[in-house]
């Protein structure tokens, strides 16, 4: 999977598949990159080692991601219901996901060719929007967070939002957000929520800019389900997000319920780089202080 538009992607991405093909390997490409790569490789097609695949399967065992972390949710896409690991080069800007940098590109295809990686499971979650009769309207996956924001600028959303089945506020709020420990570090740490680790097993839930004396983040269980109700008097209705790429408007009377997901997010790590190490690294967090 290579970014939409990058030509530094696209160059790293055609020298990776020309070197792992001179090795028997077979590599497939989405169908919606594959006139942009085969294009480049002609020799390859014709020769069987580069073909494309719109679903992936348990015969594909890897796949490599250039770009940054939106490349990383849009390779999920495609891989996430077969649970095939990725293993991101970030060519992006923060990537958090991507497990390498420009810089070691010029080790990628030894460690893919000889397995040296470990894989990495995280929580993802699952959204279900429903009317008011409890029939279901949509439904998606979510690898770093679903939010419900509201239409209209000038609007503010009124929700009653329950965790598992119990009432526990009404907000006023310009929407509501769910999110997964990989995602704590994306919108919900703009919003204000606390960084998780990945491997923690928890739930974020965190209102946004709620107009209410109580309306702090908080964690949760991963067994727990979160349901937000949009309630009768938002004229100007909602709109459910997931990953900021699938979307679904939604009215008054509309349920939108979020749990854990059925797939976890299976990332390839070639090293055991601790997560803090990865936060102050991405972060430039300063660890001398202002004094030095």
């Amino acid at each position: 999977m290579v970014h939409p538009w990058r030509e530094d992607a696209l160059y790293s991405a055609l020298v990776f598949i020309q070197q792992v093909t001179t090795q028997e390997a077979m590599c497939v490409v989405a169908p919606e990159q594959w006139e942009r790569v085969s294009s480049r490789l002609p020799e390859l097609v014709e020769e069987g080692a580069l073909r494309v695949r719109e679903h992936l399967d348990d015969t594909v065992e890897l796949v490599v991601v250039f770009g940054g972390d939106g490349t990383i949710l849009r390779a999920a896409e495609w891989a996430h219901e077969a649970e095939v690991p990725l293993l991101g080069v970030n060519l992006g800007h923060v990537g958090f996901l991507a497990e390498l940098e420009r810089s070691d590109l010029p080790s990628l295809t030894t460690r893919v060719l000889e397995r040296s990686y470990a894989v990495e499971e995280r929580l993802t979650l699952w959204v279900t929007v429903s009317d008011d009769q409890g029939h279901t309207l949509w439904e998606s996956f979510a690898i770093n967070e679903v939010s419900l924001e509201k239409a209209a600028r000038e609007r503010m959303l009124e929700v009653l939002v329950s965790v598992d089945d119990r009432p526990i506020s009404r907000w006023g709020c310009d929407g509501v957000l769910v999110s997964t420990p990989t995602g704590s570090t994306a919108y919900a740490f703009s919003a204000g929520g606390p960084v998780m680790w990945p491997d923690v097993e928890a739930i974020e839930l965190v209102p946004l800019s709620a107009h209410a004396l109580f309306a702090r983040p908080m964690v949760l269980s991963p067994g727990s389900h979160v349901a937000v109700a949009l309630q009768g008097d938002n004229l100007s209705g909602g709109v459910v997000w997931c990953d900021g790429r699938r979307t679904v408007d939604v009215t008054p009377g509309t349920l939108v319920t979020v749990r854990r997901g059925y797939h976890p997010l299976r990332l390839a790590r070639l090293t055991e780089q601790p997560f803090t190490t990865r936060l102050v690294k991405k972060f430039d967090l300063s660890v001398e202080g202002w004094r030095g």
